[in-house]
């Protein structure tokens, strides 16, 4: 007897292993993914400027980071003590108006060079619901608390969703072409903006990838999405606020992933690298026993043969 559906996967044609870099952007759900990605010491940059959730801002950033287009005074502005900008989240938000727009383009810089040697491109999308700022009548990528009266709440369509992928799409086959680009649907659900709004939200979205996807089948997707809806449909797969996913949630996703896109031929490194990370987040009742000492001896040899393997993973 199956108590639950399954959703079918589709194996990644060209897997992530340990030689793949891994550059993810989107929304809060990719954090999740790029958390796994860190753990297991995997090559990965995720959401250098913070979570972004509209397939819109992502164009915005990845032109910008494509373009080398440098962040500028015109760029941010200053509310409630910090400085500002709307093209990325506010956790990059500074006092100093000088450290911000120098970290933007430091971050500008490392996103350059590390898409256009990417070998693995993951975007999730949050939201067709967008905020359009009414004076310069962009998109914005977040709100930064500026009044709600000084944008417009749209609803983006398939079509022009589809065109914004497109443009990403496009942008980055032009400095890597080899590199293979992932979309998903973020499972959250954006209750904020109503039940049916969501719901209408995600069906553009996931309109909006599969055209791209029936006319490019270099392109993947992977039903993040779907699988929380179908799969995981049951309350205690949620966190307290009943919209997010909780850990038991996320694990099953990241299996279902692991599954799909990283390479059979990682598996007894990552159970090394787990081993590893384990044995580092163990507190011992007594540091000066002469059985912690060689506990860390020990580790410290696994270690040092899992550096020279992979020179990349450091703990």
């Amino acid at each position: 007897m199956k108590l639950q559906t399954q959703i079918p996967l589709k194996p990644l044609e060209n897997s992530i292993d340990y030689n793949a870099k891994v550059f993810l952007m989107g929304s809060c759900f990719v954090e999740n993914i790029g958390k796994k990605f860190s753990y297991y010491k995997f090559q990965s940059l995720v959401n250098s400027f913070g979570i972004i959730f509209h397939p819109k801002a992502i164009e915005n950033l990845i032109s910008r980071i494509i373009q080398q287009k440098k962040f500028t005074k015109e760029d941010v502005f200053f509310l409630n003590e910090r400085w500002h900008c709307f093209e990325v989240h506010s956790v990059l938000s500074n006092p100093s108006e000088e450290i911000f727009l120098n970290k933007l383009n430091e971050i500008l810089e490392e996103s350059f060079s590390f898409l256009k040697t990417a070998s693995h491109i993951v975007f999730t999308l949050g939201t067709a619901w967008g905020y359009e700022n009414k004076e310069s009548a962009n998109l914005v990528a977040n709100c930064h608390k500026v009044p709600q009266k000084n944008f417009n709440k749209v609803l983006f369509n398939a079509i022009e969703i589809e065109a914004s992928l497109k443009i990403i799409t496009r942008l980055i086959k032009e400095i890597n072409p080899k590199a293979a680009i992932l979309f998903t649907v973020s499972p959250v659900r954006h209750l904020k903006d109503g039940f049916i709004e969501n719901q209408r939200s995600k069906a553009h979205l996931i309109t909006a990838i599969h055209q791209i996807i029936e006319k490019d089948t270099s392109i993947s997707y992977f039903p993040s999405y779907e699988i929380m809806m179908d799969e995981l449909r049951d309350y205690r797969f949620y966190a307290e606020d009943m919209i997010h996913p909780n850990k038991t949630a996320i694990n099953y996703i990241w299996e279902k992933f692991k599954e799909t896109a990283v390479a059979s031929s990682c598996t007894n490194t990552m159970k090394e690298v787990e081993k590893i990370q384990s044995g580092l987040s163990h507190r011992p009742f007594n540091t000066e026993s002469d059985e912690f000492k060689k506990f860390q001896e020990k580790l410290q040899q696994k270690i040092v043969y899992l550096s020279e393997k992979h020179p990349h993973i450091t703990f």
